[in-house]
């Protein structure tokens, strides 16, 4: 029997709605928006995401019955509800009662009231009200029929997550104090020898704030995960509120797992503290091939979640209004973006928002009811896909099977990005979009793995940027190998310690072993300048980065033909065990990229895929069957085999070995 905390009370189907902000129109519009939800087959709704002003008028003074009739009516036309904790927008009020939970930059500027999420994490006051008007919530609706699933705040991190107020200084030095114990083991961790920065007090220590030079890297780090931990633990205070006055309806918050938008959070961490994992995605419309951005952040959401079943809780029908440029999306490019997500996982699709606002900072942001109404291709194309949802219930509760993982760790990244690393062109996040990238081209389904995770049922382990390594996942990287693994490592990773600090010895430190090699010197290359690398029956153009390898058991298959490096292994290939690693020591792209782990590919046993760029191949498994999501984002038809025959579920045609594709469409077939 399914856990009922693991999927929204009372929905029987895919999720299929969006957030919905009633309180921005008449009542009289709410009859009309119930009407052509049903029409287009919405199934739940997101509410009071953004309503405290509404719901709280001034401190203690109550106004809910305007959400009593929302919800009333929505539960009696059968659409459930994902009810919101609206604590990312504290009301003017709290402000004026509080002007110091204001959240403060690192220069020192206290923002202003008129935003959203203006929020100090470490200010009692707003955690004391938060709390307060989650209480009231849970109180008054805790057992309404229409709560399938509770949402706290929204989109934790963006656009403020750190705050260098005193409050929080004062909070940072308890979280340190925890963390270390005593002021010797923090000097010991953050290296304060280094220019003279030893504290005797622990009232001496401050935020990281705008120093003249470069700030001391481990305080950095460390500040990191402190913002991360205070902004989770008000996610976890909400969290417990509502289960105690809501028992059995779970409880979420919308993360941003892309890696472009959200880099504050470790989503590894909150992972754990969510019944639910969901997910908001926007794509970068200007981006050639964004849908492979899609495929990334949906395959690291599933990861998060453990590889269960996750919900995409916002996305969009067309364009957005934040971007430089906001381009629309092409007929049928709605409905393919949904289904992507839908194969890696997502039981289901919703949006931002459901009617176009008329007012306000999004008023340009695409909806499922637009400005243009019902007589407009999105909003027909949003009642295709509300069918074509409909007949895919089948797929809800199945697991996406994977071929080979990425590692990833949001606290390396973290660490990676602080000043003066040997080079200002490392960049673990392209690294990480690019492997991914050659990943998917080779047709292979990624998931995402913390680098102490368990890696024993993947053949192929990628390491696209790894800088920050412990000595648990050294341990794990080698035993994996040991026992049969492949694993590839991409150049900068395994350097330093979770302070921060250098791995004794020469680098790779943490990977050394594993890979079978030394690196006596980093060589960073000029802008602009490129390197050869031959050997390996191809010849490859790195650029960024090389460096002078030393084999220690290693085999050389390319070689760095000209550069400061030049005459040094550039690719290497190391037995240990019962399984090989290798190392990429200077920054491919593309087709070159691809030719090293069309190798490493053979050496974990997986089999090339006959199938064209742009059509990604999924699988789904559940207790009911089996699912394969056949997606064309390319301008011409394909055919592509199948592995048996079966029934494509959203045309009911059967289907033997082979299935039509036609461009820009999507198929699901039920093996």
């Amino acid at each position: 029997m399914e856990h009922p905390l693991t999927w929204p009370v009372g929905l029987d189907a895919l999720a299929f709605g969006g957030d919905y902000n009633p309180e921005q129109w008449p009542e009289e519009v709410w009859q009309q928006d119930v009407r052509l939800m049903r029409e287009a087959g919405v199934t739940m709704v997101s509410v009071g995401i953004f309503s405290w002003a509404l719901l709280e008028t001034e401190r203690g003074s109550y106004e809910f019955g305007w959400l009593d009739r929302l919800l009333d009516l929505l539960h009696e036309n059968g659409i459930r509800v994902d009810l919101g904790t609206p604590t990312v927008v504290p009301p003017a009020w709290f402000y004026r009662e509080h002007p110091e939970a204001l959240p403060v930059s690192k220069d020192g500027l206290r923002y202003e009231f008129g935003g959203r999420g203006a929020i100090c994490h470490s200010s009692p006051a707003y955690q004391e009200a938060a709390a307060g008007i989650t209480e009231q919530l849970g109180l008054r609706y805790g057992s309404h029929p229409a709560v399938a699933l509770w949402h706290v705040h929204n989109e934790y991190g963006v656009p403020v997550s750190a705050c260098y107020c005193e409050t929080s200084a004062a909070h940072f030095r308890r979280w340190l104090a925890d963390r270390y114990q005593t002021l010797a083991e923090l000097n010991s961790a953050w290296g304060t020898t280094f220019w003279g920065q030893q504290y005797n007090r622990w009232d001496d220590i401050r935020p990281p704030r705008t120093t003249p030079t470069a700030g001391n890297p481990a305080q950095q780090l460390d500040w990191a995960r402190f913002t991360n931990d205070a902004i989770l633990a008000n996610f976890k205070r909400e969290r417990d509120v509502l289960h105690r006055l809501s028992p059995g309806v779970p409880v979420t918050t919308n993360f941003m797992t892309a890696l472009s938008q959200c880099e504050s959070l470790d989503y590894w961490a909150w992972g754990r503290e969510v019944d639910i994992v969901s997910n908001d995605h926007y794509l970068v419309a200007e981006a050639p091939r964004n849908h492979i951005n899609l495929a990334m952040s949906a395959d690291l959401t599933r990861s998060v979640a453990g590889g269960k079943p996750w919900l995409l809780l916002e996305h969009s029908t067309g364009a957005v209004n934040w971007q430089p440029r906001n381009l629309i999306k092409q007929p049928g490019e709605l409905a393919r973006n949904s289904l992507a997500h839908v194969a890696r996982g997502s039981d289901g699709a919703m949006f931002f928002q459901w009617r176009a606002s008329r007012f306000g900072a999004e008023k340009f942001h695409s909806a499922m009811l637009p400005h243009a109404g019902t007589d407009s291709r999105i909003w027909r194309e949003v009642v295709a896909l509300g069918a074509d949802l409909g007949s895919l219930s089948a797929v809800r509760g199945s697991r996406v099977k994977a071929d080979a993982a990425i590692l990833w760790d949001w606290q390396s990244w973290w660490a990676q990005k602080l000043e003066w690393r040997p080079s200002e062109d490392l960049d673990a996040r392209e690294r990480a979009d690019a492997w991914y990238a050659a990943a998917f081209d080779r047709h292979l389904t990624v998931d995402f793995a913390h680098p102490e995770a368990d890696l024993s049922g993947y053949p192929l382990v990628l390491v696209p940027a790894l800088y920050l390594m412990t000595e648990a996942a050294s341990l794990n990287l080698q035993e994996y190998v040991a026992q049969g693994g492949t694993l590839a490592v991409s150049y900068f990773s395994g350097i330093v310690d979770e302070h921060d600090t250098v791995q004794p010895g020469p680098h790779p430190g943490a990977l050394r072993d594993v890979l079978g090699l030394t690196v006596e010197e980093f060589a960073p290359l000029r802008a602009g300048e490129t390197v050869r690398l031959t050997g390996g029956g191809a010849e490859l153009t790195g650029d960024v980065w090389s460096e002078f390898v030393v084999p220690r058991g290693a085999e050389p298959v390319w070689t760095y033909a000209d550069g400061p490096a030049a005459g040094h292994p550039a690719v290497t290939r190391h037995t240990l065990g019962d399984g090989t690693a290798w190392y990429v020591s200077s920054r491919l792209h593309g087709a070159d990229l691809d030719t090293v782990l069309a190798r490493a590919c053979a050496d974990a046993g997986l089999a090339e895929r006959e199938l064209p760029r742009d059509v990604e191949l999924v699988e789904r498994v559940g207790e009911r069957g089996r699912y394969l999501f056949a997606i064309n984002h390319g301008s011409a038809g394909v055919q592509i085999p199948l592995p048996g025959a079966g029934v494509e579920l959203i045309t009911g045609q059967p289907v033997g070995d082979r299935l039509d594709l036609p461009a820009n469409s999507t198929r699901v077939v039920s093996i």
